[in-house]
């Protein structure tokens, strides 16, 4: 998977299509990530300890890691990732600018 938990994104398509957030969680096996802000869905809840009230409760619902693109540290854009090895460690790269990604 090209993006993983704290990476900057873009929503590329999709109704949310143009919105930036930070990943919250992603999901290999499934190939989806829950964005920040993202995908908002609403959620019936019954009574409970932590929501006494129930009601109806608005959260962030998973969407497919290829409905998002890296924000590019450098410049700022969408940009594709690329891999490279440094040190003898695989890191990631920015296509656009050749930024590495992991620190």
């Amino acid at each position: 998977m090209h993006v993983k938990k704290g990476d900057k994104v873009v929503v590329i398509t999709g109704k949310d299509k143009g919105k930036t957030g930070v990943i919250l969680a992603a999901f290999p096996k499934k190939d989806r990530v829950i964005v920040e802000g993202v995908n908002i869905v609403k959620k019936h809840v019954k009574p409970n300890q932590l929501n006494p009230q129930g009601g109806i409760v608005s959260q962030e619902a998973a969407i497919h890691v290829s409905n998002v693109m890296l924000i590019d540290p450098k410049s700022g854009e969408p940009t594709r990732v690329g891999y490279k090895v440094e040190d003898g460690k695989k890191v990631r790269i920015a296509k656009k600018s050749g930024a590495v990604i992991d620190k």
